[in-house]
C-alpha cells in the first residue's frame, strides 16, 4: 500500500506531512546557520520526543520547573523542519533548543560537519510501530489504516513519516564519531529516568542543584505531564486530534498485546539482521530490566 498523497508527500527520498512544510522549506535547512550552543533532539517518530523535549525544556527552564511561566513545550523546543508557529528560528535567543526527525542527510549542512549538540532517543521499533498505529488514530493529519496488517506493512517498507527506521537509526549512528551526539534508549529513560537525567545534564554542562534535578525527574513524569498543559501537546493540538489525551500509555512491550506471533515473526525477518549490528542494545519488554 502507497501512503496517499493527501496525507504526504515525498521529497529528496523522505515522507512528510503535508499541508505543514514544503518542499522549498526543507530545502532551505541546508543552510540554516548552527551554533555551536544549538541543542537537537533527533528522533524516529513515537520514541520519546515529547517526553525529551519536555525534559529539555525543565532542564533549561527554571520557570517550566516551578510553573511560573505558561509556555507550551512546543514553543521552548520547537520542531526545525514543522515550523508551524511561524518563530524566527534565525534570530532565536541562545541556547536554542530544536527538536526533529528528518534523516541525517536533510539536517543542516553545519549540523552534518559537528556544530551544536545532539541527543538521539531511539526507542524499541515493535513499540515504536504500535504507538504509531494508535497515534494514526487521532491525529487528523494522518491516514487512517484500521487494518494494524496494512499499517505494519507501510511501517516496515518505511513508507510512513521518518522513513524506515532502520535507515533512519543507522544515518545518525554511521556518524557518532564525527558528531557531538549523546545515544539514549527510550528503555533506560523508563527503567531509571534520574540517571537519563543526569546523563543529559552532564552531556549538556547543566548543572542542577539535587533539588531542581528532583523536580525535573517528578515533573517529567508521564502522570505529571499528563496534567501539565503546557507538556502535553493538548493546546497546540485543538483541532487535529481526535482526542484530549495525547499521551497513550509509553510502556515497554506494549507491542506482545498487538502483534501476533505471525507478525512478530515477519516484522523480525527484516529488521533483526541489521538491528544486530547497531551498537544498542534494544528492550523488548518492561520484565528485561
Amino acid at each position: 500500500m502507497e501512503p496517499s498523497n493527501k496525507y504526504l508527500f515525498k521529497h529528496k527520498g523522505s515522507y512528510f506531512l503535508q499541508d505543514t512544510v514544503t518542499p522549498e522549506y526543507i530545502d532551505s535547512l541546508e543552510d540554516f546557520e548552527i551554533r555551536d550552543s544549538d541543542v537537537f533532539l533527533v528522533t524516529f517518530p513515537k520514541s520519546g520526543t515529547v517526553w525529551t523535549q519536555n525534559i529539555l525544556s525543565l532542564i533549561y527552564h527554571e520557570g517550566h520547573r516551578n510553573g511560573t511561566e505558561d509556555t507550551n513545550v512546543i514553543d521552548r523546543v520547537p520542531w526545525l523542519e514543522y515550523n508551524v508557529r511561524k518563530r524566527d528560528y534565525v534570530n532565536r535567543p541562545s541556547p536554542r533548543l530544536f527538536a526533529t526527525h528528518l534523516p541525517y542527510y536533510l539536517v543542516p549542512k553545519e549540523l552534518r560537519q559537528g556544530k551544536a549538540k545532539i541527543i538521539y532517543v531511539a526507542r524499541n521499533p515493535k513499540d515504536a510501530l504500535v504507538s504509531r498505529y494508535h497515534f494514526s488514530k487521532l491525529y487528523f493529519k494522518n491516514e487512517k489504516v484500521e487494518d494494524f496488517e496494512t499499517f505494519m506493512e507501510m511501517f516496515l517498507a518505511g513508507k510512513v513519516v521518518g522513513n524506515l527506521w532502520l535507515d533512519h537509526i543507522e544515518g545518525w549512528s554511521a556518524q557518532r564519531d564525527n558528531l557531538n551526539i549523546l545515544f539514549l534508549l527510550y528503555e533506560e529513560m523508563k527503567k531509571d529516568l534520574r540517571i537519563s537525567v543526569l546523563k543529559i545534564c552532564n552531556f549538556l554542562g547543566k548543572k542542577l542543584t539535587e533539588e531542581e534535578l528532583n523536580d525535573v525527574v517528578e515533573k517529567a513524569s508521564f502522570d505529571k505531564m499528563r496534567l501539565d498543559h503546557r507538556a502535553n501537546y493538548i493546546n497546540t493540538s485543538s483541532g487535529i486530534l481526535n482526542s484530549n489525551q495525547f499521551f497513550r500509555k509509553g510502556t515497554v512491550g506494549e507491542w506482545k498485546n498487538m502483534m501476533t506471533v505471525a507478525q512478530s515473526e515477519r516484522f523480525d525477518s527484516i529488521f533483526m539482521e541489521r538491528m544486530e549490528k547497531l551498537p544498542f542494545k534494544f528492550f523488548w519488554d518492561i520484565n528485561e530490566f
